[in-house]
């Protein structure tokens, strides 16, 4: 376990380093709706997924979103995969609490410095990696390929 949780927080500590190529605060952190391509995005503020986003690039594109703040995806949104985009190449780098609301569809790799929740028939491919706590309320969670 101890190696486990070392793993974790080198790969945190990684991701959290990455210079940004994408702008800093875009949609002042509300990304719903957006079209992102490859890079690493910045934010200093909550990331609010309150309608489906999208993440447009090749079978070999890196996404990395960082942020001071928290993470929260809304009931019922989905992140979609477009152009052989997957899920095990999107990197969420979140200081703060991660929340995906009831019935929303997450993809990509999780990396907590808190707390990440998964309410009620929510699922994700990817992984969680949480430096404290993992609450999963009949969550789905399926690894990436």
């Amino acid at each position: 376990l101890t190696t486990a949780v070392s793993d974790m927080e080198t790969a945190y500590a990684d991701a959290s380093q990455r210079t940004n190529t994408e702008g800093s605060n875009i949609g002042a952190g509300n990304i719903g709706g957006l079209t992102l391509t490859t890079g690493v995005y910045t934010f200093d503020v909550d990331i609010n997924i309150g309608v489906d986003i999208k993440f447009s690039g090749d079978a070999d594109d890196v996404f990395i979103l960082q942020t001071t703040g928290s993470l929260m995806q809304a009931t019922s949104t989905k992140v979609i995969l477009e152009g052989g985009a997957q899920a095990k190449n999107i990197f969420w780098q979140v200081a703060g609490k991660v929340s995906v609301g009831a019935s929303a569809v997450m993809q990509g790799i999780l990396l907590a410095k808190t707390s990440v929740v998964f309410e009620t028939s929510s699922s994700l491919t990817g992984r969680v990696l949480g430096q404290t706590a993992c609450t999963l309320q009949k969550a789905t969670i399926t690894q990436p390929v």
